[in-house]
């Protein structure tokens, strides 16, 4: 009989990955082209704004200023993305953020002159809008309509993973091309995944909220679907809600472990949004480094995460649990921010780019947690309302520390510790770290 149960739910693994494979192309091919210009786009700016320097307070306020404005627009534009994939389905509001993810590459691929660099600027801008959230929440949406409680986190462990080897190819290519080839590439990619989830990606939400997956399924009654009985009245059919408001969000899913995950989920982003304006930026005031030492370090780091989120997270969770885990990701997340900002040699920040091995889990616990605490008609909006949270921590982390690191970057610093910008950074993740602990310790069942 054991034999029997544990075939049966190997078969029921596999069978729910299986329905995921379509996402998971989706999401390797936009990470792909997303992450490809990662390692040359500091040189671009550098040249473009103070050719000839290695350090310029300019080029750090504008990717600060950036980050804020589309942290911004995130914020009210995410939610209603998420709504509106629990009233359509994911795939129709998946290909449209894939699509507009193709035009801030194809600009600088045609020339890189300052005037060109701020009509990519402002492009950027507006398509990280409409695209930054949507496809963060969207995917993991997808994931819990189409993957039952017991296996969600895997299963959103595997779609980080996934992200995050798309990450690493798309590092690994550019590290082998010239600056004009990487932007095409990313632009000829990003068209690649809308076409790919436009047309070969299999719905997985139906208008109003009905999810594919059997579970769904089996929870509508059988007499609203057949037709009406003999004298009787017509079969009702599920209503369709209007899309959910931000304030409809927060006080639907106003339950305690809700508003700390939402709580840890600020202060999480708080800090990686800081780290993402100002390390690359740092290291090469600091060290000089260029494109290749970037794509180095990202390579590092996405390794360890890919092979985390794919082999280590689904083993973990069931045994350590998400909660915990979650900790654990938060307390590396300072520990590997503190490092960088005392680095006294150019080999630690390679030393360091291991640690995303466990940073890169806290965001799958997290939205897990959050998954669980949804019912499987709001599970967009639920993603939703996190990730207008995090855009919410993206527009104050590149207001708080963003100056900070240019001013201790600066001649002008108070006093001499270049790292100083990037310390203050870890105090946010230790923040998140300590609540987390609170949540841990406070952990309601999940609502039903």
């Amino acid at each position: 009989m054991c034999l029997i149960y544990r075939r049966e739910g190997v078969w029921g693994k596999m069978e729910e990955l299986a329905r995921l494979y379509g996402l998971f192309v989706c999401v390797f091919l936009y990470n792909f082209s997303a992450y490809m210009v990662s390692p040359v786009i500091t040189d671009v700016t550098m040249a473009a704004i103070c050719p000839g320097r290695d350090r310029c307070s300019l080029a750090i306020l504008l990717r600060g200023l950036q980050q804020a404005i589309t942290g911004m627009g995130t914020l009210l534009v995410t939610p209603c993305m998420g709504s509106l994939s629990d009233r359509y389905g994911r795939k129709a509001l998946l290909a449209v953020p894939m699509a507009l993810a193709a035009v801030p590459p194809a600009i600088l691929s045609c020339n890189r002159t300052q005037a060109f660099f701020y009509v990519y600027y402002v492009v950027n801008i507006f398509t990280g809008v409409i695209c930054d959230g949507s496809l963060q929440c969207l995917p993991i949406a997808y994931v819990a309509d189409e993957v039952g409680e017991r296996r969600r986190a895997s299963a959103i462990g595997m779609l980080s993973g996934v992200a995050m080897v798309g990450f690493v190819a798309g590092i690994l290519t550019s590290r082998f091309l010239s600056t004009t080839v990487t932007f095409r590439v990313a632009a000829t990619m990003a068209v690649f995944a809308a076409l790919y989830a436009r047309v070969l990606l299999v719905e997985s939400c139906r208008p109003g909220g009905a999810s594919t997956s059997a579970q769904s399924s089996q929870s509508i009654p059988t007499s609203r679907l057949s037709g009406p009985e003999p004298g009787g009245e017509p079969p009702l059919l599920p209503s369709v809600k209007a899309p959910l408001s931000l304030r409809d969000l927060t006080t639907s899913f106003g339950c305690l472990t809700f508003s700390r995950a939402a709580v840890v989920a600020f202060l999480s982003s708080l800090g990686e949004g800081g780290l993402q304006a100002s390390l690359l930026y740092y290291l090469k005031a600091r060290f000089n480094f260029s494109k290749d030492q970037f794509a180095d370090i990202l390579l590092i780091g996405g390794i360890a995460g890919a092979i985390s989120q794919l082999f280590l997270m689904p083993l973990l969770v069931p045994t350590v649990g998400e909660d915990r885990l979650l900790s654990v990701g938060l307390l590396a997340s300072f520990i590997n921010i503190f490092l960088y900002s005392i680095a006294w040699a150019s080999w630690v920040p390679y030393m360091t780019s291991v640690a995303v091995a466990m940073t890169i889990l806290c965001q799958p616990c997290i939205r897990t947690i959050v998954s669980k605490e949804a019912e499987p008609s709001e599970q967009g909006a639920a993603q939703a309302c996190i990730s207008a949270v995090c855009s919410f921590a993206n527009i104050l982390s590149p207001l708080a520390f963003t100056p900070l690191t240019a001013l201790f970057l600066s001649e002008a610093a108070p006093f001499n510790f270049p790292g100083f910008g990037l310390l203050c950074v870890g105090i946010a993740p230790m923040a998140a770290f300590i609540q987390s602990l609170a949540m841990a310790r406070s952990q309601l069942p999940p609502r039903r």
